[in-house]
């Protein structure tokens, strides 16, 4: 399970909007999203490049940390 820190989100909505840029990303599964904590962890079914998991949470509004 790798877990990274996610800094922006504030409520329920940026919950589901991270969720679902990580869910899209071919490799990813198990995909959970943390507001109190501010992180989401997932299971790499294949390796996914760190750039690409970044990119996918930043167009979806939020920061990595």
């Amino acid at each position: 399970m790798e877990t990274i820190k996610i800094k922006g989100m504030s409520c329920g909505h940026c919950v589901m909007a991270v969720t679902k840029a990580l869910m899209k990303l071919e490799g990813l599964k198990n995909v959970q999203v943390n507001l109190e904590k501010g992180e989401a962890t997932f299971e790499e079914e294949k390796p996914v490049a760190a750039n690409l998991i970044r990119e996918a949470v930043e167009k979806a509004g939020f920061d990595v940390a």
